[in-house]
């Protein structure tokens, strides 16, 4: 069987999530409660790949590392790869290419997640052996993606980001290399963006006469750089999500697929599923609707989340009205103060976004 390694791209500044991206990485932001680095790394591990080199950011780095640690809670061995600037993928994998050698390798970007994991895909490139499989799927709004144009079921033209798309299949962030890009990386120049573009590298293998097989995606793909998409995602895994309830009950019920993880507490508090409540959360006179997790350590009183992600720590209590389609931070407080005179009151980082409806 051919030996692939792994490459899993988790640098970049995550300015589309900011502020929770000003503090954390934007990988470790969590879906369903477990931060999205993580879905990546055990989709290599069921593929059969067991190592992986993690490309990391001198900002974000020691947080990852302290994350994912050396790869042994999945089953596989972490290498960390720095990358002194976000230069774009090709620039990437330039700077993996010590690790990788001469070895054929997935790259999966740290921020995607892919329905079903990538084990077929990854015994489709081992029994074919192209030079390059990449995964496409179509999306209404193809110039904020690479776009891909096919002719006759292969690949003839890739444009990253194009002003007029001629397509509308997208490149999926999972792609599947020989040691032959790292020649196409080299030979490529910068884009108008000052970054070595994967898609110009794949379009060099293309134009070299290199086979590029285009794989369409048939499950959801999702890119978690914004907070519609961190949502979306979860609201996806969360309703693959089995019953479980490991915490206490006092008073309360929970309905539908319900995760309640073992130290949380809830008093007279009714919980909607498809949602999780994270390790030692404390919920009381409250509600919880469907689509939301909970992290772990959250405390929320007499309010209502629904359709929600909250970080570690967060706290939510005595809101008049429901919240929802809300991203919190660790630690974020979020709570109604009974003083007088009736008066909003925010302590807000930059690039924040607050809806008062």
């Amino acid at each position: 069987m051919l030996a692939l390694k792994g490459l899993i791209l988790s640098g970049g500044k995550g300015t589309r999530l900011r502020p929770i991206t000003h503090t954390s990485a934007k990988q470790l932001v969590p879906v369903a409660n477990k931060p999205v680095l993580f879905y990546g790394i055990e989709a290599m591990a069921q593929a059969g790949i067991d190592e992986v080199g993690i490309i990391i950011a001198p900002e974000t780095g020691d947080e990852i590392r302290a994350a994912a640690g050396d790869g042994s809670a999945f089953g596989v061995r972490l290498t960390y790869i720095v990358q002194g600037e976000p230069l774009g993928l090709a620039h990437a994998v330039l700077t993996a290419e010590p690790f990788l050698g001469d070895c054929p390798f997935v790259m999966y970007l740290g921020d995607n997640l892919l329905q079903g994991g990538i084990e077929g895909l990854v015994s489709a490139f081992r029994a074919g052996a192209p030079d390059a499989l990449i995964l496409l799927t179509p999306v209404p709004d193809p110039e904020q993606y690479g776009v891909a144009e096919l002719r006759d079921g292969a690949v003839v033209r890739l444009v990253e980001k194009p002003s007029r798309p001629q397509s509308d299949l997208a490149l999926v962030g999972v792609y599947m290399f020989t040691p032959a890009v790292h020649a196409a990386a080299r030979a490529i120049e910068p884009s108008g963006r000052g970054e070595l573009e994967i898609t110009d590298a794949i379009q060099h293998l293309v134009d070299e006469g290199r086979r590029v097989e285009p794989h369409i995606v048939k499950g959801w793909w999702k890119d978690t750089g914004r907070l519609q998409d961190m949502l979306a995602a979860n609201r996806l895994v969360l309703d693959t999500i089995e019953s479980r309830v490991e915490g206490e009950l006092v008073d309360s019920q929970v309905d539908g697929r319900v995760v309640i993880e073992a130290g949380a507490r809830l008093r007279r508090t009714t919980v909607r599923g498809p949602a999780i409540i994270g390790a030692g959360a404390r919920l009381s006179d409250c509600y919880v609707g469907p689509y939301t997790a909970i992290g772990a350590g959250c405390t929320i009183q007499n309010a209502e989340v629904e359709h929600s992600i909250l970080l570690a720590g967060a706290q939510v209590h005595d809101l008049l009205g429901r919240m929802e389609s809300s991203l919190l931070g660790r630690n974020v407080k979020i709570g109604r103060d009974a003083r007088q005179p009736r008066a909003y009151r925010f302590l807000v980082g930059d690039n924040s976004e607050i809806g008062i409806l």
